[in-house]
């Protein structure tokens, strides 16, 4: 009876791993492709994996980089648009009109929205403010490309993010007691 409940726990944990792997993978590709919010759905696995397998000696660590990670991630991520924008002579409103735009566009437009919304929004409020489509365009374009450059860096943290779970596993594994 004891080997079958050791196969049990063996098998769920491995499980386990294979489920945390398979959604950081995701998450990475929600950082490739905006899709899915993906620092957040590592940062959630590898909450999940802490709160399933516990946290052992190195988790706590290595958890809370991941957490971390994901913030400066984000604010990253946003800060650079908001840096390409200005780079390219957008005001204060824009910030604020990609903001709104952002999230009145998460709720229109699945999926895509928040970057659909806020880009738009700095267009608009930029086309009002100058009364010029391409100056406008050209505030949007210098949008994409710190977003773009934010994305890189996203991408780049998700992978040492998904790197710390990867060393807490290899720490704190099972196979370590």
């Amino acid at each position: 009876m004891e080997g079958i409940t050791q196969l049990t726990v063996e098998f769920f944990y491995s499980l386990l791993l294979v489920l945390t792997a398979l959604v950081m993978a995701i998450g990475i590709g929600g950082t490739i492709i905006p899709v899915l919010p993906g620092l957040w759905l590592i940062w959630a696995a590898g909450l999940v994996y802490g709160l399933m397998a516990g946290f052992g000696t190195f988790g706590p660590w290595l958890f809370a980089l991941m957490t971390l990670l994901a913030i400066g991630g984000t604010i990253i991520t946003f800060v650079m648009g908001q840096q390409g924008a200005a780079k390219a002579g957008a005001s204060r409103w824009s910030s604020l009109g990609g903001l709104v735009g952002g999230v009145i566009g998460f709720f229109v437009i699945p999926v895509v929205g928040f970057i659909v919304g806020g880009l738009l929004g700095i267009f608009l409020v930029e086309w009002y403010r100058l009364k010029d489509n391409q100056a406008a365009w050209l505030t949007t374009k210098g949008a994409i490309i710190g977003l773009g450059k934010g994305a890189l860096v996203e991408i780049l943290i998700a992978f040492i993010m998904v790197g710390c779970w990867v060393g807490w596993v290899w720490l704190d594994g099972p196979w370590t007691a």
